[in-house]
């Protein structure tokens, strides 16, 4: 039997039930990764040796009777993780040399729940892009369209999946970057709330790998079906112990529905920034039939819904500010130039984008007054419903597009171009207020390729948005392998 596109959970049954061991998984994957990764290049960083080397402890364990989460499951890493041993770049040249002496703690998780590593995945320049390419590592490209992008910046990852490279991945999200990829391959991606899982060692090699989490970025699962993204994140979630795991443990409480009809859900495909494509809109309204003819409540409608305007504005203003403090794009006179040359009338996302390169703390502030707002409006939208289900971008993946300067690209939706950076709105969406997101397959284009819908749930309820994900998976369909 071949096992390369089998759920996480089915190898665990089989591995318990000695109808497959770990060695034989992971030799599997391997040889698959070495015949198929060549075009596709989702696994920029092998280790092979060590992984075989981990499955046979895995089986060792097994046969001394014991059984751990992950024990002897073939898994990959997003690049941007530092794995002890291994080179953590994030893409950039002048670290392709650095390599950590320390696992990052989800990486520790990993391992301790018995998980087997296979390697680390692609990533975009910086994680800074939509896309996975960079000059080290090269291009990863769409298992179901190799003239397309995989997404980013868990592009890598998410490919792996699709291409049967492993069971599980672990990546990261401060801009889409585990749904957009999810959605573009076709694979499932659940975005914790923000807080929920500890991310030291998810860190660029410029910096120190300290007990610090940052302002909007989360780390999470990824998978190809709804049940493993919750044994993943059963393992990554809580917090570190180098701070608040000193006195605090994590009990996510229980979904709010076992049942398809009893869910109340808010539905979304339109945006006041950017049109949703007919594809990714075909998506949603395919969704949306589902929960109805499955009984849930569904509404297209609720005044309680933030400002999605606002909530695009405020999201820019903080991804940006925080993004250019990071990794300075160019000197500040000139930054400051360039704004003064605006027109006070132009609040265009653009605008606000370059504005937000010379934010004042001022400003910052002021920004995360507004955010508090829009987070109890979320508190009182999830009173009346469960779960938000919209889009994750406008389009499918799209074309690879390397032209130097991303504020001059452009995205095609359905024929009409607009702003490379604009078509994050609908990520930020959860983003902003720090609430999880599930990205689930939704169908396919007319041109073949996946197309993916998010599920927002309420803060701290991870377990209703990836429990609606299983139930749609069973309804819409999961999972399909490209051909």
């Amino acid at each position: 039997m071949e096992w390369s596109f089998a759920p996480a959970e089915e190898l665990i049954a089989a591995m318990r039930a000695g109808a497959v061991t770990s060695v034989e998984l992971t030799d599997e994957a391997i040889a698959r990764i070495e015949r198929d990764d060549e075009v596709v290049n989702a696994i920029c960083v092998p280790d092979f040796d060590r992984a075989r080397a981990a499955a046979r402890q895995a089986d060792q364990a097994r046969a001394r009777g014991e059984d751990r989460p992950l024990l002897g499951v073939p898994v990959t890493v997003k690049e941007s993780y530092n794995v002890a041993g291994l080179p953590t770049t994030w893409g950039m040249p002048p670290h392709r040399d650095f390599v950590p002496a320390e696992d990052a703690i989800q990486v520790s998780r990993l391992k301790d729940a018995g998980a087997v590593v296979l390697g680390k995945t692609n990533v975009p320049l910086g994680l800074q892009d939509i896309q996975s390419f960079n000059d080290i590592y090269g291009t990863t490209t769409n298992p179901w369209d190799r003239a397309r992008t995989s997404g980013g910046s868990s592009g890598g990852s998410a490919a792996a999946l699709a291409s049967g490279f492993g069971a599980l991945s672990i990546g990261s999200d401060i801009a889409g970057s585990l749904r957009t990829p999810a959605h573009f391959c076709g694979v499932h991606a659940h975005k914790p709330t923000l807080g929920l899982a500890a991310s030291r060692g998810m860190v660029a090699p410029s910096e120190p790998a300290l007990p610090v989490e940052l302002d909007l970025a989360v780390v999470g699962p990824m998978a190809r079906t709804a049940r493993d993204l919750t044994l993943l994140l059963d393992v990554m979630a809580g917090p570190d112990p180098l701070t608040f795991g000193v006195a605090h443990r994590v009990e996510l409480p229980p979904a709010r529905h076992a049942r398809l009809r009893d869910f109340r859900v808010l539905v979304l495909d339109e945006h006041p920034f950017i049109p949703t494509g007919s594809a990714v809109r075909e998506a949603v309204n395919r969704v949306a039939t589902a929960l109805a003819d499955g009984g849930a409540r569904v509404a297209r409608h609720s005044p309680l819904l933030p400002d999605l305007a606002e909530a695009a504005t405020l999201y820019m203003r903080l991804l940006v500010s925080g993004s250019v403090a990071r990794f300075p794009v160019e000197s500040l006179d000139q930054l400051r130039t360039r704004v003064a040359g605006l027109s006070a009338h132009d609040q265009s996302l653009d605008s606000v984008r370059l504005r937000a390169m010379v934010c004042s703390h001022h400003d910052r502030v002021e920004a995360n007054t507004r955010r508090e707002v829009h987070r109890h409006g979320w508190r009182q939208l999830f009173a009346e419903f469960d779960a938000v289900v919209c889009p994750i971008t406008p389009t499918p993946a799209f074309p690879h597009d390397h032209s130097p300067d991303p504020m001059e690209r452009r995205i095609d939706v359905d024929g009409v171009e607009h702003p490379y950076f604009d078509q994050l709105v609908w990520a930020g969406l959860a983003t902003m207020p720090g609430l999880p997101a599930t990205a689930v397959p939704a169908g396919r284009s007319p041109e073949g390729l996946p197309v993916g819908v998010q599920l927002i749930g309420p803060m701290f309820e991870d377990r209703t948005p990836l429990r609606l994900a299983e139930l749609l998976e069973q309804v819409v369909g999961g999972f399909q392998a490209p051909k």
